[in-house]
């Protein structure tokens, strides 16, 4: 009877941590409307003019000065101790086009040279191959210097929980500093924090590879990409995809080798196909990094001096990424937000995307 006594007690304080523990965890894994919905809203508060409401349950710290390529971000804090890192999207300024126009791909670990002292180190994915945007890499890597110190505030003070968020080249920022959050766990930070992004509006961040990694590191429920499907923002940087974007085993290895085992004539036809089909998609890759990689590098010096771009990617595959929410916009989104050749954002500003993510069920 003692024995049983016993059992039943240390059953009950076992359930009692158990409980403790999962009351002390504030972020879930899995999408929630309503934090979507407050993420918009934190969103508009970077612009003193949207009016589409304050969240009820955020109080907003800190918002730091302009750096990069007229990069920002806010720092909020929600009523039950988590903190949330809102980085802003594209404003009118031209340095901010410049950030998103620099659309060269560069490898998904490398450096940043940032002034004559200063190199920026940067981890975001564990694939080789992975390959992420040059421009959003300069603003993430301001930004992260940025974010870090009070980061270090907020974790002296108690927090453990972050949400990452952003809107337009603010959601491709996100995707990114996510994966450098991440890397930098278990060294510059404490390895028991836990992050849940939301990328709203965001375009896509890197290639295939990059995708990949960042999906597996937010798998289960802490990495969401929302998208309107009305809005053609998510659908930039242009891809081009070539042979070599491929993983290693593939058909196309071993084209060349079985077109030489051809007899003479079809040799010549076979190998004639394969040029038409293979040097096209080579010839726009190495343009598109021609003009926005080469091109718009000189222009980013002329803005930041010191600025030393790493070797770039041969690659300009980008791809979406995370577990996309989509936000379909239907006939009667269509009547309030009818299609305008002439007012080109009209999807991609934060009413349509409130709207379209109130009517989520």
């Amino acid at each position: 009877m003692k024995l049983l006594f016993i059992w039943i007690t240390l059953l009950i304080n076992c359930f009692s941590v158990i409980n403790s523990f999962a009351q002390s965890q504030h972020l879930k894994p899995g999408f929630d409307k309503a934090e979507l919905i407050d993420m918009l809203k934190i969103a508009g508060g970077h612009v003193d003019s949207v009016t589409i409401g304050s969240p009820d349950i955020y109080k907003k710290t800190y918002r730091s000065p302009i750096v990069g390529l007229d990069n920002r971000w806010e720092l909020w804090q929600r009523n039950d101790g988590v903190a949330v890192i809102s980085l802003r999207g594209t404003t009118l300024d031209p340095l901010g086009w410049l950030e998103n126009f620099y659309a060269a791909m560069v490898p998904a670990t490398g450096q940043v040279k940032l002034s004559p002292t200063e190199t920026f180190s940067y981890k975001l994915a564990r694939n080789p191959k992975a390959a992420v945007h040059a421009g959003w890499v300069i603003g993430m890597a301001y930004l992260a210097k940025d974010v870090l110190p009070k980061m270090d505030s907020c974790i002296k003070s108690g927090t453990r929980e972050f949400i990452i968020t952003g809107d337009s080249q603010g959601g491709a920022l996100a995707f990114l500093m996510t994966s450098y959050l991440y890397g930098e766990l278990g060294g510059r930070l404490p390895a028991d924090l836990k992050f849940k992004t939301y990328c709203i509006a965001g375009p896509k961040p890197g290639n295939l590879y990059y995708a990949y990694d960042y999906e597996a590191l937010t798998y289960g429920g802490w990495g969401f990409n929302v998208v309107n499907s009305a809005d053609w923002v998510p659908e930039i940087p242009m891809t081009v995809q070539t042979t070599d974007d491929f993983n290693k085993t593939n058909p196309f290895v071993g084209v060349p080798q079985m077109i030489r085992k051809q007899k003479f004539f079809k040799r010549i036809a076979l190998n004639y196909a394969f040029k038409k089909l293979d040097k096209p998609t080579r010839k726009a890759q190495k343009q598109y990094q021609r003009f926005l990689g080469t091109y718009m590098e000189k222009t980013v010096v002329k803005n930041l001096p010191d600025y030393q771009s790493p070797s770039y990617v041969q690659s300009s595959n980008y791809m979406r990424a995370g577990q996309t929410i989509v936000l379909l916009a239907d006939d009667a989104y269509y009547k309030l937000f009818p299609d305008d050749p002439k007012a080109l954002f009209k999807h991609h500003f934060l009413k349509p995307y409130l709207y379209l993510a109130e009517k989520l069920k």
